[in-house]
This record gives C-alpha cells, sequence and structure tokens, in this order.
C-alpha cells in the first residue's frame, strides 16, 4: 500500500505553511510583498493520482499602503516601479524607501546598498558651492516721459545731471559683492543715456535707449560693460538687459531687477521631488540639481528573484530591467517622507495559516489510515 499521495500532501502542506508564516513575519517589514502557494496534482499515468506537489510560489506586487513619515529620506514610489540600488557588486531592486545619508554623502538602505540615479551611485555633495560671478543684469524699469531733456554733461555725483537711479548687487568670480548704479538720462525725446558705476567707479561704456511713441522700447535694450575689481578677481564682463522698459507718463520707478551670480555657499539641505530629482540648497540662497533617482520596471515582474534585505534580482524569467525616472511612462511617482507598508493581507494571512493547518493534520491523519489499514493487512496474514 503507497503512502506516496499522503506524504506528498504533508510536504506541500509544510511548504504551505511556511510560506503563510513567512507572510505573517513580514506584515510590518517595509515594502514586503507577499507570496502564494501553487499546487498541482501527480498522475503518471495512473487511474488514481500520486499526490500533489508545488507547482511554485507566487509573489504578489500589489502596491501597499503608504504611510507619512517625519523622515524626508524615507520615499515610496505611488504607482509602478523599482528602487534601483549598487550592493558593490550588482544592482538590486526595491520597494523599500528607507533611506539614510552616510558620511561620504551616499543615500543607502538598511544594507548598506547605494541609491542609484540617472549618473550612476547618487552621492550628496559635501563640499560647498564655489562662487559664479555676475554676467547678466535685467532690469525691468519704467522711465517718466514727462522728465525734462538733461542738457549737462553726466557727473554722478551731480543728480541734476541724471533723471533717475537704481542699484543692485552683482558678484566677482570669488564671490566678492559690489554695488552697482544705473544712471538713466533723458537725453533727447524717446532717448534716455544709461551709465553705469560699478563700487563708484564709472565705467567707459554708455548705453543709449531708445522709444516708440507709444512708450515701448525700440532699440538699446542691452549692453555691454566690463570691470576690474582690482581685488583678485577675474575681469568682470556684465550684460545690461533691459528688455520690457517703458516709457511712460508715470513715476520712474523698478519693476523687477537680478542678476545671476553669486557668492559660495555650503550645504544646507536637500529635497527629492516628485520626479525623483535630488536638489541641494545652500547658504547662499542657491539651488543645485544634483541627480535623479532611477526607477525600474520589468516585463515579468514574478521573474524576479528574492535577495533578501527587502530586494529582488533580475533574471531570465523576469526579463531585463526597463529603466527611466518617475513620472514618466508606466512609472509613478516618489514620494518623500512616506513609506509603503508590507502589501500582507493580515487578517486574510490567518485564515490561510489555520487552511494550511488543517491540510497538514488531514494529510497526517491520511498516513495514519494508510498505516492502520496495512496493519490490517499484516495481521490477516498472521
Amino acid at each position: 500500500m503507497a503512502f506516496s499521495q499522503a506524504l506528498s500532501g504533508l510536504s506541500a502542506a509544510s511548504t504551505d505553511l511556511n510560506v503563510v508564516s513567512n507572510n505573517i513575519s513580514n506584515s510590518q517589514t517595509v515594502g514586503f510583498k507577499s507570496s502564494t502557494v501553487q499546487f498541482a496534482d501527480v498522475y503518471s499515468g495512473a487511474d488514481v493520482g500520486l499526490g500533489t506537489s508545488v507547482s511554485g510560489v507566487v509573489q504578489n506586487f500589489g502596491a501597499g499602503s503608504l504611510t507619512t513619515t517625519d523622515n524626508s529620506l524615507d520615499l515610496a514610489i505611488n504607482g509602478d516601479g523599482f528602487f534601483t540600488f549598487s550592493d558593490g557588486t550588482q544592482t538590486v531592486y526595491s520597494r523599500n524607501g528607507q533611506l539614510t545619508l552616510t558620511a561620504a554623502g551616499y543615500l543607502v538602505n538598511a544594507a548598506g546598498d547605494q541609491l542609484l540615479g540617472v549618473n550612476g551611485v547618487i552621492q550628496i555633495p559635501t563640499s560647498g558651492m564655489q562662487a559664479s560671478a555676475s554676467t547678466e543684469l535685467d532690469a525691468e524699469l519704467n522711465l517718466d516721459a514727462s522728465e525734462s531733456i538733461v542738457t549737462a554733461a553726466f557727473d554722478a555725483t551731480n543728480a541734476s545731471t541724471y533723471s533717475y537711479s537704481t542699484t543692485a548687487t552683482v558678484y566677482d568670480s570669488l564671490g566678492n559683492s559690489h554695488t552697482s548704479t544705473l544712471y538713466f538720462t533723458k537725453s533727447a525725446v524717446n532717448t534716455w543715456d544709461v551709465h553705469t558705476a560699478i563700487d563708484g567707479n564709472l565705467l567707459s561704456e554708455t548705453q543709449s535707449v531708445s522709444f516708440s511713441s507709444s512708450g515701448l522700447i525700440t532699440s538699446g535694450a542691452t549692453g555691454a560693460y566690463t570691470y576690474d575689481p582690482a581685488n583678485g578677481a577675474a575681469e568682470m564682463n556684465l550684460t545690461l538687459d533691459l528688455t520690457g522698459t517703458t516709457q511712460f507718463g508715470n513715476d520712474s520707478e523698478v519693476s523687477s531687477i537680478a542678476q545671476n551670480g553669486y557668492t559660495s555657499g555650503s550645504l544646507v539641505s536637500f529635497t527629492i521631488d516628485d520626479t525623483g530629482t535630488v536638489i541641494a540648497t545652500y547658504s547662499n540662497d542657491q539651488t543645485q540639481e544634483i541627480d535623479q533617482i532611477q526607477l525600474a520596471t520589468f516585463a515579468n515582474e514574478n521573474g524576479l528573484k528574492s535577495n533578501g534585505n527587502n530586494t529582488w534580482l533580475a533574471t531570465s524569467s523576469s526579463g531585463q530591467a526597463l529603466l527611466g525616472v518617475a513620472s514618466s511612462g508606466s512609472l509613478g511617482s516618489i514620494l518623500s517622507g512616506t513609506t509603503e507598508d508590507s502589501n500582507v493581507d493580515l487578517t486574510a494571512e490567518l485564515v490561510n495559516l489555520i487552511i494550511a493547518q488543517r491540510n497538514f493534520q488531514a494529510n497526517a491523519k491520511s498516513v495514519t489510515a494508510q498505516s492502520e489499514v496495512l496493519q490490517q493487512a499484516v495481521n490477516i496474514g498472521s
């Protein structure tokens, strides 16, 4: 008499218990994906089956609930995709975005795997941002059309030789700030001359700006200036752009003024937006895009191989990783200060545990019954 059917049932039920128990034990593991056992009957040219077998353990890659945290380095993917990490020898994939920042500036998970961006391993620079010299000064203002024409030679120290003035801060290549003063003189009907001084030093260039009878600028909107700060910094080459400036019968006033230079700065903080872009903020009020987090999808997620530490490996069954960035194509967006909970339904797993236990007990009872029948058959011949 064969015991194979009952023994195969015990083996399959034992595997089912292991899988259900593993799901339950990881019900609080961030980014964990539950699994289920698939069974198959066994026949080998016989009228009566030879039992059951485990045909596979299938992972459920359905999304877990999203939980808000107080840690900006907790990341979750709202939609499809996996974070990509380097463990030093290979690329691994995960839905767990709980990160920490190392002293060297790397973003790593609990296992020490380094987060990958589109440019490779993401590293937050620990060095500061170097200074950048101003090359553009953009000013938009209104010049009072009712101003009288000035005939006297321009003299920055004599307010009667110009019609209006305003100031702006510019920076040299060493990050030193300089005060730039713009002097506007109405030299003719619908024509204004612009003189520029930096730190009180009048520059040799003069910009002539013309306006139409409608008060709109027609020529001379841009001018080029040079200045040697004589402090060890490189000579400054500055373009003054007055595009948008008008000449109406209102008081002369500045609408906006901006320049593109800045002093040096140290890293203050960094943020990660919903596209996965890592943006550093510096003490000089400047920001810089460091990198963008790389996400991956697969043609067959169930073909991924579990690697432990909440990571998976690509296999021939899963296909190669299809790489991209958040919020593009089928890839989801990235949420900072959020984690993805395990997708284990604890109530359902407890029910599954009871079913698996009953199944194991029933197969054990089958073994007992087979043994009793065999014993009775032996007793008949004794």
